[in-house]
């Protein structure tokens, strides 16, 4: 993948997580001088995977978020009607569809005809981490965001060159 390609992507997908967020009524702000290669995450307690395909292009982006930023977002898209239950499925799901909304933005900003997202996949648990590929193909940044009302949302961003 050219890196005009992958810097088009990371971009793209940090500045749909901010807008997306702020329409639904979580106020995120990234952390610039945080954002590092690799993987880098702390305490998150759910996560939302969706994966990225087609036109030489193959990946993985991951929303996660400790309790303090699942709270918010929970409590925010749902308008407070939803309690942050990380043992709740509808609440779970808040947190997925904030997934293919920022996919869904950041795709179209791209402008990468040819590129599909693949229905996310929901995890929950104490200090999930992700582990970065030890393959040379593979590169990753995370994004951090400091979640207004308190709390952490990282956005993970994995791609390889098919």
């Amino acid at each position: 993948m050219s890196n005009q390609k992958l810097t088009t992507l990371v971009n793209t997908f940090g500045s749909s997580l901010i807008s997306v967020a702020g329409e639904v009524g979580v106020s995120v702000e990234l952390l610039k001088s945080q954002i590092s290669r690799g993987v880098k995450v702390e305490n998150a307690c759910c996560a939302s995977l969706i994966g990225i395909v087609g036109d030489g292009i193959q990946g993985t982006i991951v929303i996660m978020l400790d309790e303090g930023g699942f709270a918010s977002t929970v409590t925010a898209m749902s308008g407070g009607m939803i309690q942050p239950n990380l043992e709740d499925s509808i609440a779970m799901s808040v947190v997925g569809e904030l997934s293919n909304m920022v996919s869904g933005r950041a795709l179209t900003q791209a402008s990468l005809p040819g590129v599909d997202v693949t229905p996310p996949q929901l995890i929950t648990g104490a200090s999930i981490k992700t582990v970065p590929s030890q393959s040379s193909d593979i590169i990753s940044f995370t994004l951090p965001f400091s979640v207004v009302g308190g709390g952490w949302a990282y956005l993970v961003l994995s791609f390889n060159s098919i």
